[in-house]
Order: structure tokens, then sequence, then C-alpha cells
């Protein structure tokens, strides 16, 4: 079901073959154009089939990029010409294989590059459905008129017309048996019912049954009989618990991440105000759908306060330049000198589904711990969710 319906290759294939039916025919059309001379007339059908599929293949490769850089984003982007090289590539990359895999090399993916039809045979079994050819009712195959009795000549179903061979996605003869390059679309089926409706045939000289079911054969219900049996509870069960897990994934999941990387280039110095100062860099990811309020705090050493800025990623962000609007209003501020421990905080907003920088710099009165490495921790709050991440980090206090 997967190859023939699902697949996205077979899907893409699918889409290319109606847009190259559209512009050239059907087959015949297109291999009696293939065969012509050199012509204007030529020339636009090939070209304007190209056009469209280019056309499409960036289409493609626009919306996989999409997923990561935000689609209006994005498409702002395009419209200025503004995209960045990496932006550019990638949707370039994703268009040309669209291009290639489903406008050219079509069934030489399924026979030669996926890896699903090498395992799948692992899985199967005398009682799976596949495309099958009655053979016992199709042979001797042999050409006729339909006015010809198939009871009086010695024939089976089969007028063997080919057609089957010619709608194969792979190109394989369906009546040679259950072959690893068959896909399941059924395609082959499709075509052979209206050819026996044509010949006032009874339907199903190739269709969905199972090996048993042709050898013994059953009826649907005798076949259908066999599917709770013990390959496919165990499959079944499988399944099951991979769902399960994933369902149980998304139920505890945490609806926002945090990354808090220490600037390896900036190490422990003395600011301009006299107080000693470290430069973090942290991201805040919102995986929810609602704009969601952060507060920001940190624990670890007396005295220690957070001096923090909001990072917008601008144009200039991609030429390494990065912008800074400060977003923040600063909630509170303490530096309990009679404790052992300090705590101050920011309240950073994040809308839904984004990612914001913040450049984080902690501050500390000079001479208040030994010199060395002390650990800290951040501590970020979700204010609607209540959902609460720590962070451990360190410190540097220079000699």
């Amino acid at each position: 079901m997967w190859c023939g319906y699902a697949c996205p290759q077979t899907v893409y294939t699918e889409i290319f073959l109606w847009i190259e039916r559209k512009i050239e025919g059907d087959r015949a059309a297109r291999m009696k154009l293939d065969s012509s001379s050199i012509s204007s007339k030529k020339l636009v059908k090939k070209v304007g089939k190209h056009f469209v599929w280019i056309i499409f293949a960036l289409w493609t490769g626009f919306t996989f990029v999409g997923y990561f850089t935000p689609i209006r984003e994005l498409a702002n982007e395009f419209m200025h010409l503004s995209v960045s090289p990496w932006e550019t590539f990638w949707v370039c990359f994703y268009g040309f294989s669209t291009y290639g895999n489903a406008g050219f090399m079509r069934e030489q993916v399924c026979k030669y590059m996926c890896p699903y039809a090498r395992f799948q045979s692992a899985m199967f079994d005398d009682d799976t459905l596949v495309v099958t050819y009655d053979e016992a009712r199709g042979e001797p195959r042999g050409g006729r008129s339909r006015n010809v009795d198939m009871n009086t000549s010695a024939l089976g179903s089969c007028i063997d017309c080919s057609l089957c061979v010619q709608v194969c996605p792979t190109g394989i003869d369906i009546r040679d048996g259950l072959q690893y390059e068959c896909i399941g679309c059924g395609a082959c089926a499709d075509v052979c019912d209206t050819v026996m409706d044509k010949m006032g045939y009874e339907r199903g000289l190739v269709k969905y049954s199972t090996q048993n079911a042709l050898t013994n054969n059953w009826t649907h219900r005798q076949m259908f009989r066999r599917i709770l049996r013990p390959r496919v509870l165990i499959y079944s069960a499988v399944l099951l618990l991979l769902i399960a897990g994933l369902l149980a994934s998304l139920w505890y999941r945490t609806p926002f991440r945090v990354d808090v990387m220490r600037d390896s280039a900036v190490l422990g110095r003395l600011s301009d105000d006299g107080m000693l100062e470290n430069v973090y860099r942290m991201q805040i990811m919102n995986g929810t759908e609602e704009t969601q309020h952060y507060r920001i705090s940190v624990t670890g050493l007396k005295g220690l306060e957070i001096d923090a800025k909001d990072t917008k990623v601008t144009q200039d962000d991609k030429n390494k330049t990065i912008s800074k609007q400060s977003e923040f209003s600063e909630n509170t501020k303490h530096a309990n000198e009679n404790e052992s421990e300090s705590e101050s905080d920011h309240t950073l907003m994040v809308k839904p589904t984004e990612s914001r920088w913040v450049i984080v710099a902690l501050k500390m009165p000079d001479g208040n711990v030994e010199s060395g490495s002390h650990k800290i921790q951040f501590k970020i709050e979700a204010i609607e969710s209540k959902e609460i991440i720590t962070e451990k980090s360190v410190f540097l206090v220079p000699r």
C-alpha cells in the first residue's frame, strides 16, 4: 500500500506523468512525437513540459525549506530577492532532486535505489495481499476478436494485449508472477478490467489476492479469514507500541526548549562599570501555538546580576552582524549580600513557534569570589504554563 499509493516517489511520478499527458498527449501520441523530426511544434511541447516540471519541482523545494524557515518570511525574501545562499541552495537541491527523480529516473528509483523493496520480502508470506495474475484462468493466452467464443477457442481469458506491461510504472510483466519490482499500485489490474469489459469477460484476471487464495481457489471470505494470523498480530502489536510511544512523547513533551552557550570568544573580564562580566548566548524555542512569556533567572553566586538583550535576526545578521533590539522588561534585580546566593531575573516574550536568541551578560562585583571556574544555573520559567527548564553553565573569574 505504501509503495503504490503513499510513497512520494510514486505520487510525484504520477503528477509528472499527468503533466506530460496534458502537454504531449497519451502514450501513442508521445511515441509519435518522440520519433518525429525536430519542428517548432515538437520544441514547444518539449520545452513547455520541462518548464512546468521545473516550476513544480522548485515549488516543492520552496515548501520543503519552508519547514525550517517560516514560509511567509521565506516568500517575502523571494519577492525581494534577498534569499540567503543556504536557502537558495536547498531550494535548488530539493527542486533538482524532484525534477530528476520524478521526471527522468522514475522506476529506476524503485528498482535500484529504494531499500524498501529489499527488506519488505521478510514480511511477506503466502497470505499477504498482493497484485496477482490468475494463471489458471488466463492461460493459454492469445489474441482474438471479441466475437470469438473463448470456450471454443481453447484459449484463456488473457488476450495478450500487453497493456498491463505498458501501464506498469516499473515495466514488469505481472503475468510472470510476483516480482520484487512490483510496487502494488494496481495499475495493471485497472487496465486489465477495462479490457475484460470490452471483451465481455469476467473481471479479476489481474487483481489483489494472495498466493494461497489462488492456489486453493478461496473465496474472499476464506481469504480474509487469514488476516488475524500470528505474523499480523505481532506486527500490529509492534505498530501499536510505536504509536503509543509517539503519543506519550507528544503528551509529556516540554512545550519549549532552551540552549545556553557560553561565548567562548569573550572570557571573564572587567566591564566599564568595574563589574566582572561573562557573556552567554541563549536560544529559547517556543513550541506552542500561542505567545509565551519566559522568566530568566540565574543562581549560584553571591551578587550575580543579569544584563540580557534580545537579538532579532535580520538580513545583516546573515552577514555576521547581529542587530540587537531590547524587548525585555526588567522585573526584579536582587543582590542580597546577607545570603550565600543571590538571584536576578528578566522576562522575555516569544511569539508562537518562534525561536529567539538572547545575549545574556552576567555581572557581579569584583572581588566577591576567588578566581577560577564557578558553577551556575540558569532557570527559564514559562509564566503561562508554569513549566521550568534549568541549564547548567560556569562563570569564569580571571586571576
